[in-house]
Parts: structure tokens; sequence; C-alpha cells
């Protein structure tokens, strides 16, 4: 008899809460990532975009920095009165000095990356504890298309075609767990989320998200290391 598969801890660290909308112009997933971090906390925003997060943030007391690839993002950000500096997760996180923030977040980020392991492990040496968040490319719908369509998904969360997205290196919720299983990363919260950014509902086994979560989101740590 095989062996159960391990539940990631999902529901069960998820508050109760009335369903996910839109709160003024701050977008459900980036509620759920505020709520991860504790007030007063050092944070830095890696593909921070047009610095939507690190506003949330700022209204609740975060000294939030961010770095972002794009000029036209940094632009918006420093219009809004940002600390927000132009620069690209492959090659200038190795620049930034081990335990220098509190938070380091990823959101949307992880897939459109060159060397998504190395960035990873870039955030948990910058940072105490990471959150990252990406769309799930193990979603039914993802595999539907490929089964009955033959082509290249394209969904709400990932509405570009093949030939000119952003996004090079998609992953399933399946596949992240693993990956932070092979370099000894612990995850203290796990949530898959819906297209509208709000929270599945369930306790279940990684499978189960894995094929209904249209968005994986993951409070990650360092793991102790064995002597």
């Amino acid at each position: 008899m095989s062996a159960p598969q391990p539940a990631l801890p999902l529901a069960d660290s998820v508050p109760p809460r009335k369903r996910y909308r839109r709160k003024g112009r701050y977008r459900s997933d980036h509620l759920l990532l505020a709520e991860m971090i504790e007030p007063n906390s050092k944070v830095l925003d890696v593909g921070c975009g047009d610095g939507d997060l690190l506003q949330l943030l700022e209204t609740r007391g975060v000294d939030g920095r961010g770095i972002e690839l794009s000029r036209e993002g940094v632009n918006h950000c420093v219009a809004k009165g940002l600390a927000v500096v132009q620069g690209d997760a492959d090659t200038d996180l190795v620049n930034y000095p081990d335990d220098a923030f509190d938070y380091v977040i990823l959101s949307q980020t992880l897939q459109a990356t060159r060397q998504p392991k190395a960035v990873l492990e870039n955030l948990l040496r910058i940072g105490s504890r990471a959150i990252v968040s990406f769309p799930n490319f193990g979603h039914w719908k993802m595999r539907l298309q490929l089964l009955i369509g033959g082509h290249m998904p394209r969904t709400d969360n990932l509405p570009a075609t093949w030939y000119d997205t952003p996004n090079i290196h998609f992953c399933t919720i399946k596949d992240f767990v693993q990956l932070c299983d092979e370099i000894n990363v612990r995850m203290e919260r796990a949530v898959a989320l819906d297209l509208y950014g709000r929270p599945l509902r369930f306790n279940a086994p990684w499978w189960f998200w894995n094929m209904f979560g249209e968005q994986g989101v993951f409070l990650l740590s360092r793991a102790e290391k064995i002597r």
C-alpha cells in the first residue's frame, strides 16, 4: 500500500473571512500577502511593478523597498514616493547583504526569472522569510487546453500567447513544493487561490491544490541546518 500524500498547511492556517474582493484599489492576493507580514517589518518587494503592494504595506506600518526591471514601473513607483530602484532579480539580488530584510516578496514573478532556484535561494539569504506567489500551470484548465486543444494554454491569469509571454519557467504547485524540499526550505504557510485571488477553503493533499488552485502563495523560511 502506498503512503498517503502529505497535505500542505492550507485551510487550517487561513483565518476565516468573507470572500476575497478588491478593497479600494488593492488586489485580493496583495491583501493576503500583506496579512502574512508583521507590522514594522523591513520588506523588499522583488518585481514590484507599479508599487501597489508596497503602498498597501506602507499603510500597515511596514518599511518597504522595491526592485523592478521595467523603467516604466520604476517611474510609477518613484512618482508615488516609494523607495524603488531598477534591477533584475536574476543578476542583482546577489549584491544584497545577508539578512538585510525581515521579508522578501516575489509576487507573480518567479515564472519570469531565468534561474528560479538561484533566485529563491537569494530571497532566503537576503530575508529571514520569503513570500512567493505564482500562477499554477498544473490547474485543470491548463491541462484541458493541452489535452483537448493541443496548444499552449491561455487563461485570465496568463493571457499572453506563447511567442510574446515574459514567462519562461512555468511551474506547478507540486513543482514548487519539490523545489522547496530540494533546497531545504521550510513552508510556514501555503495557500491556493482561485481566479479572483480568494483562498480555496478545503484542507487537502497537494494533488488537489495542484489540480484546482489557479495560484499558489507560500510563506517560506530557512530550515534549520542538520549538524
